[in-house]
């Protein structure tokens, strides 16, 4: 029976063991992961991420998001607006440095990739959060340079740096994903291809943001900020979704306080620089854990 539970947890919640493990290997490990990640590192796996997750998406699941069109446009003004403001207030209790500089991106960044799959398994309407995966993930690539230029307090952040930066490693990967998509029909054997080399990229992404992790007494202060942001962005989400039918609440309870932490890194590292990352290894793990847990008493809700 012991020996069952480790089995369990894998195919219960894949994508937090995969998260657990990667984070480790980036924190044993961190001298040659720092490298990678100061070049380019992040962005690479990015970029490989964000495409194998377009191909997966339907282009029917995105014309059903048309049908909750309202929900979908007050979700995504929300997020563009809110959240930033939300993740600037948690940046407030970290002391101003690179681990600030990280926080105050997390609000910045689109739905977590994974929010969809945690939707479907919530039995919430996957179709919404796949609008609200792409709507959001645009908005980022508009909004993230001229945000962040304004919340930081110095002159180092470019706009137009970021813009192109997004542009490369989340939009053009978005847009050739999903164009080949609708021209392709993928079979069983493609979809797990894809799937497969999502979730290597992202414990790729894990480990290298984890290796540039240091800690100390600052992190006491960082897991507080990122529990306090992770709390309160699931506030709000409850509150968009509040008179909704409930699976239209539950997928806009999962897009909006589950965040993208590999989309957030790469504006981080953008911004700032590749230390600027390290508080995203440790939000990543959070969100995941409250995503799955959330998803699985909702589920049990909804039963």
């Amino acid at each position: 029976m012991v020996i069952d539970r480790p089995v369990q947890l894998v195919r219960r919640y894949p994508e937090l063991v995969v998260v657990v493990i990667a984070a480790g290997l980036g924190l044993l490990v961190q001298s040659p992961l720092a490298w990678l990640a100061s070049r380019q590192g992040i962005n690479m796996l990015l970029g490989i991420l964000v495409f194998a997750t377009a191909v997966t998406i339907e282009p029917a699941a995105l014309r059903r998001a048309v049908s909750s069109w309202r929900t979908l446009l007050v979700t995504l003004l929300v997020g563009a607006t809110a959240l930033p403001a939300l993740s600037w207030g948690a940046s407030r209790m970290v002391a101003a440095g690179s681990l600030r500089d990280g926080v105050m991106s997390i609000g910045l960044a689109p739905c977590e990739i994974a929010s969809v799959a945690t939707t479907a398994l919530a039995k919430g309407e996957p179709a919404l959060s796949a609008g609200v995966l792409m709507g959001s993930t645009l908005v980022t690539i508009v909004i993230a340079g001229p945000v962040l230029a304004l919340e930081s307090s110095g002159g180092s952040v470019h706009p137009a740096h970021i813009l192109v930066n997004l542009t490369l490693v989340v939009a053009l990967p978005l847009m050739a994903g999903l164009t080949l998509r609708s021209f392709v029909e993928l079979r069983q054997p493609a979809e797990r291809l894809a799937l497969g080399t999502a979730t290597v990229a992202v414990a790729g992404l894990v480990a290298l943001i984890a290796a540039e992790i240091h800690f100390s007494a600052h992190y006491v202060a960082l897991t507080g900020a990122l529990l306090a942001f992770v709390a309160l962005s699931a506030l709000l989400g409850w509150l968009i979704g509040w008179r909704s039918a409930k699976p239209i609440a539950t997928a806009v309870l999962l897009t909006t306080s589950m965040r993208d932490f590999a989309i957030a890194a790469g504006i981080a590292a953008a911004a700032f620089g590749a230390a600027a990352a390290a508080p995203l290894g440790l939000y990543g793990i959070l969100v995941i854990v409250w995503g799955t847990a959330a998803a699985g008493r909702l589920r049990h809700a909804a039963a």
